[in-house]
C-alpha cells in the first residue's frame, strides 16, 4: 500500500488495464483510498463516453485541404530540382523506340557543335573577319537610313553632319529618339486617363 495518493499517469494505467510488477501496490491502494477510487471512476466514465462518441472519418481529400493552407518553405535548389525532373518527364518520351531516336538526334547535334566549335577555333581570323563586315554594314545601313530621314527633316547638311559625328552622334540620337518616344506615350497615357478619372468623380 502507498502512503500517497495515485499520480495522473498511474491512474491512467489502471485505466489501461495495464499489468506488472508496479500495479499490485496501486490497486492495494486503491481498496484502502475513497479519493484515488473517486478519480479512477471518473476517469472511466470519460473513457466511456469517448467511446460512445461517433467515429468521424475525414475525406479523402482533407489532408490535401489542410496542406494547401500550409507555407511550406521549400528551399530553391529543390525547387530547381523539381522543375528539372518536371522538364526531363516532358520532354523525355516514354516509349523505348522514340527515347532511341531523341538519343540519336542528341548524339547527332552535339556532334555537330563539335564540328562547329573545332572548325570555328581553326578559323578565328575569318570569324573576326565576317563579323567586322557585318557590323560594318550594319552601321552603313543605320547611318544611310537615319541620314536619309534627318536630310528630310532638317536639309542635307545635316545629313553630314551626322556622318562626321560617327557612332557617337548616332548613339545619341537614338537614345534622344527613345526618350521622346517613352515621353510622348506617357503623356498620352495620362491625357486618356484624365478624362476618365473626371467623369467619375462627376458621376459620384
Amino acid at each position: 500500500m502507498t502512503h500517497r495518493h495515485l499520480l495522473p499517469d498511474e491512474i491512467d494505467a489502471l485505466l489501461d488495464s495495464e499489468v506488472g510488477f508496479g500495479v499490485a501496490p496501486l490497486e492495494a491502494h486503491l481498496r484502502e483510498c475513497a479519493s484515488c477510487r473517486a478519480d479512477l471512476e471518473a476517469g472511466r466514465r470519460v473513457v466511456e463516453a469517448i467511446e460512445q462518441l461517433p467515429r468521424l472519418a475525414p475525406t479523402p481529400l482533407f489532408g490535401d485541404h489542410v496542406m494547401a493552407q500550409v507555407n511550406v518553405y521549400e528551399p530553391w535548389y529543390v525547387a530547381a530540382r523539381d522543375t528539372a525532373d518536371e522538364w526531363a518527364t516532358r520532354l523525355v518520351p516514354r516509349s523505348r523506340p522514340m527515347r532511341v531516336l531523341a538519343g540519336g538526334a542528341g548524339l547527332s547535334l552535339a556532334a555537330a557543335l563539335s564540328v562547329a566549335c573545332v572548325w570555328l577555333v581553326g578559323h578565328l581570323d575569318a570569324v573576326f573577319f565576317f563579323g567586322t563586315l557585318v557590323r560594318a554594314r550594319v552601321r552603313d545601313t543605320l547611318f544611310e537610313q537615319l541620314g536619309t530621314a534627318v536630310s528630310t527633316v532638317f536639309g542635307p547638311q545635316s545629313a553630314g553632319a551626322l556622318r562626321a559625328g560617327g557612332p557617337a552622334l548616332l548613339f545619341v540620337i537614338i537614345a534622344t529618339a527613345a526618350v521622346l518616344i517613352v515621353a510622348a506615350g506617357l503623356a498620352v497615357r495620362s491625357a486618356v486617363a484624365s478624362p476618365g478619372r473626371g467623369t467619375r468623380r462627376s458621376g459620384s
